[in-house]
């Protein structure tokens, strides 16, 4: 009894254990807003479902942030559309498809293990389509969804705060709106994480 009361402990003290450390502006983080943040504590995670680096986050590391985050934490994703040449923006609309029918996880897991696993070529949107059905989702559903107003209005505020984060390659971690986690300093993707946490409460 006495050894689980201490790894519970030890779980939620994990996210504070960052704050310990000294991570410095220029190296670890970038400064992105001069102005406030946001009114809440936030992070946001710009990917890609064509990159490899983001498929491998999100098998090793998104579940380790997820299960760590403090509760006052939001946690979003945004999609960027300047990877996989014309079908980069079709893959930040099967995201937002995903986001409106409350199928993120499973179209999230589909559509990485279908282009980093299968080898799947995607050209069109009716392959993305596809493969909404084949996990589930009515294709009246999927048609209603990828060309409605809060889709195209999602696509346009991933985009703008792709932009205005300068985001220039993915995964990357934005917190509060303000901050930008440098990968150039760090050994890890739990590191990264921990500047994140750190970050949420600057």
């Amino acid at each position: 009894m006495k050894k689980v009361l201490l790894m519970a402990a030890a779980l939620l003290l994990a996210p504070m254990a960052a704050l310990a450390v000294d991570y410095q502006e220029g190296v670890h983080y970038t400064v992105i807003n001069d102005g406030p943040g946001t009114s809440k504590p936030e992070i946001t995670e710009f990917f890609s479902f064509y990159c490899p680096h983001c498929y491998r986050f999100s098998k090793t590391a998104l579940p380790k942030l997820e299960a760590r985050i403090p509760k006052n934490v939001t946690f979003n994703q945004s999609h960027v559309d300047f990877i996989g040449r014309e079908m980069g923006p079709e893959m930040s609309r099967a995201f937002a498809v995903a986001h409106q029918l409350n199928v993120e996880k499973t179209m999230e897991a589909a559509l990485f293990s279908a282009i980093h696993e299968k080898k799947q070529h995607f050209t069109k949107r009716e392959d993305i389509r596809a493969l909404f059905v084949a996990n589930g989702v009515a294709a009246k559903d999927f048609d209603a969804a990828a060309n409605s107003f809060m889709v195209n209005a999602q696509i346009a505020k991933m985009r703008r705060a792709a932009e205005n984060a300068k985001v220039s390659g993915v995964p990357t971690l934005i917190v509060n709106g303000k901050y930008r986690v440098e990968t150039g300093a760090i050994k890890s993707y739990d590191e990264a994480i921990d500047i994140a946490f750190y970050l949420t409460t600057k």
